[in-house]
């Protein structure tokens, strides 16, 4: 077989790949974006921007992600801070002030938009989802919490071909929160101790558990 030929069936099997994405409703792409996903990582870029709509802070990390209930966000710039989930304990360092404030995992919402994806929160019972379109090459689908106790009004998810490639975060404060992913990998390999956290000695810990 010919390398002309098998060029072919790569573009038509490429394409056949884009029509079914394209074809399936986005709700049902994050649906089975999630069911497929069991871990993953990303380097992220993070955008603070305040009610006048102009953008504030602009951090850059990695993150990486275990379901069920696993993940954390690595920040390297301008500030180092790490997000660890584990155990039903979120913790939040915070390197420059040498402190570390533990959360309960249901309690972190708000906190980092992380929870919604690992498993640990059913769509389904605690959002409204709507589609919202495609802007910049990804399809948005925004997610409306039910009950209004929590700390922000919505969620948006960008999905590009069927997978996660941006978040976006409304507070009640009026900021937006939105992240941005690249250098994507879907179910790589992740050691457990990934996930481990002991807060370094010397470092103030507060707990805010219940």
């Amino acid at each position: 077989m010919n390398n002309k030929f098998l060029n072919l069936i790569f573009f038509a099997l490429l394409s056949l790949s884009h029509t079914a994405y394209a074809a399936e409703p986005p709700v049902t792409q994050l649906k089975n974006f999630l069911a497929a996903s069991k871990a993953f990582s990303a380097d992220f870029k993070q955008v603070l921007i305040n009610e006048a709509g102009n953008p504030v802070q602009t951090s850059y990390g990695v993150f990486y992600l275990q379901r069920p209930g696993k993940f954390r966000w690595n920040y390297a710039k301008p500030f180092q801070q790490e997000i660890i989930s584990t155990n039903g304990k979120v913790w939040f360092y915070d390197v420059d002030l040498e402190q570390v404030t533990i959360k309960k995992l249901d309690s972190s919402v708000g906190s980092t938009p992380a929870l919604l994806l690992s498993g640990q929160v059913s769509l389904e019972d605690n959002f409204n989802m709507e589609e919202q379109g495609v802007d910049g090459d990804l399809q948005w689908i925004k997610l409306l919490p039910k009950k209004q106790e929590g700390s922000f009004k919505y969620v948006t998810i960008g999905l590009e071909k069927g997978r996660l490639a941006g978040m976006e975060l409304m507070d009640n404060f009026g900021q937006l929160t939105r992240i941005y992913f690249s250098n994507i990998l879907l179910n790589p390999p992740l050691k457990p101790t990934l996930f481990d956290f002991t807060p370094p000695k010397g470092v103030d810990v507060f707990s805010e558990e219940k």
